[in-house]
Order: C-alpha cells, then structure tokens, then sequence
C-alpha cells in the first residue's frame, strides 16, 4: 500500500456505432495499470478496433465474480494502480456491474472518476419524443409475471417519464403488463438496436406496441413510458364518497384516506379534514 491511493475509471462504451468512442477511453485503454471488464473477449474487439493495445493487466469483471474480484481491484488501487472499468456497452453501474467496486472504492477514500460516453438511457430518452424533463430509470423488470405486475403497480401513479431495459423474449408480455396497471392508451415508445444498423424507434399507446411485439422482437431493447397523467381534481364531497366506497370494501379509513389522497394529489390531512368535517355535519 503507498500512501497515495490510485484512481478508479469508470469508462463508457459505445452502446453500438464504435465511432461513438469518445477519445479518452483509448488512452485511458492503453495507459491503465489495470482494466476490468465485464467480457475480455468484447473487450478485445473493442481494443482492436480503437487500435489500441492495453499495457496493463486485462481481468474478468462480471455479475458472477463482482463479490469476489471486488477486494482485489480495491487492494490494486491502494497501492497506487490507475484501474479502468468497462462493461459490455455504455456506462458501468447502471444496470452493469460497478455499483460494489465504487462502493468499496469510496468507503477507502479512493479517487474514483469517469469518462462520459453513449448511454441507452439517455439516448432513448431523447429518441422517445415524451418528456423528458424529468425521469426515472427503472432498469430491467422482474421475470416472473406477478414480480412484474407488482413492481410497476408501485409506479402506476408516477408522473416522471420511465425508462426500462427489457430482453426481447421478454418484450410482449412486459408491454402487455404495462398497458395493463398504466393504460392501454398510455404512450410508450421502443427503442431498438440504438445506433446500430437496424436502430428503430417503435412509437404508440401501450396495448398496439405490445400487439406489434407479439410478433417477435429482436436486439437489444429500450423502452420508455409516458408518465401518470395529473390527477383530476377532487372536492370535498368526492373525497369524502371515494373514502366511504373503500370503507365499506373492507379498507381501514386510515388506508383509505391515504389512498384518496393520493389519487387527488393532496395532503392526507386535507382528505382527513373533509371526512371529520362530513361526520361533524351528518351528526349535527
């Protein structure tokens, strides 16, 4: 160990066109002390095609030996080595492994940066003509069918645009499942194959993408979601009914208090007020 730390790179890399390369990850490719990747074989064709020849040592850094490796890496950069990590297209630890590595690297005080390059997320984003001023990524879904109805019923109500990554075996019933808890007409778009030869940008409401993908998708998949309309706006006397009508379901008025107000976009307290207030009236 010396007493200064080395520095963690993360590197992005081209999603698809290599010309996307930013120049730095060339040089940071070649002067690393150490670079791990997440496929040393697609790293070979990367550094072939960049023209550029690692001086460093080349290891393995992947979902099934990321725990293992991680320790390893750290001890590297407390002796002072420059280590690169890249993974398979765009930036690592979205949804690719990096996230330990980082963790691990700061909790040491080690100098981590980056060089910025192609993102699915972003590019998909920009591509999906939705709003894109505010967002979130929900990277992939669970694979099993209530996993996955489950985890979107948790953002039905989100009004920020989301962005997914999805498998494209996987793509029909995804969208079938969205257009189910979000809307058969909420607008999504499909992002295909960004920035390779056969990029396409499928864009419509939820039920016709999901009978379009029906049909079979290839390549590597994108998919970006219009987010929850506003919540029209309730009075009183709705709120007060919409509270009753989840009462006499079997709902705790607690929950169903909570519930309304979430579907009309208020405080709790406002919808509390209004059923004490319809009480106190119906008493009096």
């Amino acid at each position: 160990m010396t007493d200064t730390p080395g520095t963690l790179v993360l590197a992005g890399t081209p999603i698809g066109d290599i010309s996307d390369a930013p120049p730095r990850l060339a040089e940071e490719l070649a002067g690393a002390d150490v670079v791990a990747a997440e496929d040393t074989r697609r790293l070979r064709r990367l550094t072939q095609a960049l023209g550029v020849t690692p001086k460093g040592r080349v290891v393995s850094y992947f979902e099934g030996n990321e725990s293992a490796r991680t320790p390893e890496l750290v001890e590297a950069l407390l002796g002072g080595a420059r280590v690169l990590l890249v993974t398979d297209a765009g930036m690592p630890s979205v949804s690719d492994p990096g996230y330990r590595l980082v963790a691990a690297a700061v909790e040491q005080d080690i100098r981590v940066t980056a060089v910025p390059g192609p993102s699915a997320v972003l590019t998909a984003l920009a591509l999906s003509g939705l709003p894109v001023d505010r967002f979130c990524f929900e990277g992939f879904l669970p694979r099993k069918a209530g996993e996955r109805l489950g985890r979107l019923r948790e953002v039905a109500e989100e009004r920020r645009t989301l962005v997914y990554f999805e498998a494209p075996h996987r793509l029909d019933d995804t969208l079938a499942a969205m257009a189910e808890v979000f809307g058969a007409e909420r607008r999504a778009a499909v992002c295909r194959e960004l920035t390779k030869t056969y990029e396409e940008v499928r864009r419509g409401p939820l039920a016709e993408l999901a009978a379009w993908a029906a049909e079979g998708v290839r390549g590597e998949i994108t998919v970006v979601v219009e987010g929850a309309p506003k919540a029209a706006a309730l009075d009183e006397a709705e709120m007060v009914r919409r509270v009753r009508a989840r009462e006499e379901a079997g709902e705790r008025r607690k929950e169903a208090i909570a519930a309304v107000a979430l579907e009309a976009g208020v405080p709790k307290r406002v919808v509390f007020d209004a059923v004490v207030a319809d009480k106190q009236s119906s008493a009096g």
